[in-house]
């Protein structure tokens, strides 16, 4: 039976592993989670959805109503991990 001696130098062992890190970081880059955006808006006919952070550092979401003229604020609770309504007025008193 042949042993088959493979030798290295430093130069190659360097370059192969700053190479095989390199693959690992660009793969943890293209395939990291992406965040979740508070800052977009969604119409319908009858009901407009907008998210915005809010001053108390949570994420606030606001529900328009078109047909009814109203408009209900949720907040999100970080404790909870849930909506929890805050207000619900009429759209016509907030811009009075």
């Amino acid at each position: 039976m042949k042993t088959i001696i493979i030798t290295i130098d430093r130069k190659v062992l360097a370059i192969g592993i700053l190479c095989v890190t390199a693959a690992l970081a660009l793969s943890a880059l293209l395939w990291s989670p992406r965040p979740a955006s508070a800052d977009f808006a969604v119409k319908d006919r009858d009901y407009q959805i907008v998210t915005t952070p809010s001053s108390t550092g949570s994420d606030a979401v606001y529900v328009v109503d078109n047909k009814t003229g109203l408009v209900v604020v949720f907040l999100w609770d970080n404790a909870r991990r849930a909506l929890v309504p805050a207000t619900a007025e009429d759209l016509t008193k907030a811009f009075q």
